[in-house]
């Protein structure tokens, strides 16, 4: 069989054992359709069968989280923890709470997660877990119920050797202070390594919150400066107003960059004369309001519909938000209105047919699996402290991030010339990642 038969065939069956998750196969395909190059450079990839081991997670955690609310009404939840691959490392990834999360969003992530760790070049594996709670609305006593509800199932699968959960959508520092207290709680041992993005006071890294936004910043100048170009002076557009977002709005300004949008599920905030970091820090950290708050504060601000944001001319495009946010028809619209550069700050955030587009026209792309590593790539730099009972600096810690995510862009730049696709980040980052996972998989012999 020729290569895109073998690779056709292969997600075929994927698709077929994993019925319904239409993410997983989503991000199976966008991976596997790359990888025909790799395979005639190295059949033995193809006959020890490492894209279809990849492809099945080692192993599949599901349990149910009761909890009781502050009505004293029990509640009930589904926990999940995927472990995709560890031949890198233990399993590295972060923990999502939110209503939307499922075993395909789960295995998606976690697929994603596996090639993301691997071009960091750090030694961990990728995994994915979380919930379909929603913390919004809840109180801080109901948070820390629920969270010690899921670690009480989920913590005799962990630890600094085996997975090392992180932070990811509705976990921040305050949840993941609850789940260690649990953890340290039933262990009876004080563990900081076996979580990350925890709080400075106690075993944190001083640029955790700030590490995906920085990162995927840092990786589109080096796109841009391939080009013979930087991100100062330019127009940028950023979705969401989460962590990434803020720090992805904060680094482009440091770096001379003029954003002029942001947005959150309700709402798109234009403001021409350039977002206001520190009202939109005020309204999402401390407040935690909408953002159409924002146009109260600066009257210049236009507040529009949700789905506006793609329709704001602009430069560079960083979609930090969520799946699936940007489509065929928006890439099409930032293409028309000038738009020269994407990174995606958010896990797959464009579709199929935004990608084609953004290939097709010529853009700089930098795909999540590389452009937002820099978020787990400091979650390793974190459990590098904690081993060595450490604590960096900031200034120490940000110097490694830009480092790291240099290395990741010249890697994937580097990986797409020599597979005869000079500039395709796309098929740069899924074949190194995917020739480090091989190669450890291929000593370890069918395990």
């Amino acid at each position: 069989m020729t290569d895109n038969t073998s690779i056709e065939g292969i997600i075929a069956e994927v698709i077929r054992r994993n019925p319904g998750e239409a993410e997983f196969h989503q991000a199976v395909r966008e991976v596997a359709e790359t990888l025909g190059p790799v395979l005639r450079k190295h059949p033995q990839y193809a006959k020890h069968k490492i894209i279809e081991r990849i492809c099945e997670p080692e192993r599949q955690i599901i349990f149910r989280v009761p909890w009781q609310d502050d009505r004293g009404e029990v509640q009930i939840n589904r926990g999940f923890r995927v472990g995709f691959n560890s031949a890198l490392g233990p399993y590295k990834g972060g923990l999502r709470f939110h209503p939307s999360v499922y075993l395909g969003i789960v295995k998606f992530l976690g697929f994603e997660q596996v090639f993301k760790n691997a071009v960091t070049g750090m030694p961990i594996g990728g995994a994915k877990g979380g919930a379909d709670f929603d913390p919004k609305g809840k109180s801080d006593n109901e948070v820390m119920r629920f969270c010690q509800s899921f670690m009480t199932e989920l913590y005799r699968h962990l630890g600094e050797y085996t997975d090392v959960p992180a932070g990811d959508i509705g976990v921040g520092a305050r949840e993941i202070g609850f789940l260690f207290g649990q953890y340290k709680r039933i262990t009876n041992r004080y563990e900081s390594a076996v979580l990350t993005g925890k709080s400075p006071d106690w075993g944190g890294s001083l640029v955790r919150r700030e590490a995906t936004g920085y990162g995927l910043v840092y990786f589109v100048e080096e796109m841009l400066k391939a080009r013979g170009q930087t991100v100062a002076g330019k127009t940028c557009i950023v979705s969401g107003s989460g962590n990434v977002a803020i720090y992805a709005v904060e680094k482009l300004q440091a770096l001379g960059a003029k954003v002029v949008a942001c947005s959150d599920s309700n709402a798109v905030i234009h403001d021409p004369n350039g977002i206001r970091l520190d009202t939109l820090k005020q309204i999402k950290e401390v407040e935690r309001r909408r953002i159409s708050h924002y146009a109260q504060e600066h009257p210049d601000a236009q507040c529009l519909g949700a789905n506006q944001l793609w329709n704001i001319p602009c430069e560079v495009a960083l979609p930090c938000a969520t799946q699936n946010e940007l489509n065929e028809q928006a890439a099409r619209t930032l293409i028309a209105n000038g738009c020269i550069a994407v990174g995606e700050g958010a896990n797959m955030p464009t579709t199929p047919g935004g990608v084609k587009a953004f290939m097709e026209a010529g853009l700089a792309y930098g795909p999540g699996k590389a452009a937002n590593a820099g978020g787990v790539a400091t979650s390793a730099l974190e459990m590098q402290q904690n081993a060595s009972r450490d604590a960096w600096s900031f200034e120490y810690t940000e110097k490694r991030l830009h480092g790291i995510m240099q290395n990741i862009h010249n890697d994937c730049h580097e990986t797409a010339a020599e597979f005869g696709a000079p500039g395709n980040y796309v098929m740069g980052a899924n074949i190194a990642g995917f020739r480090r996972v091989a190669e450890a998989m291929l000593a370890f012999g069918v395990v």
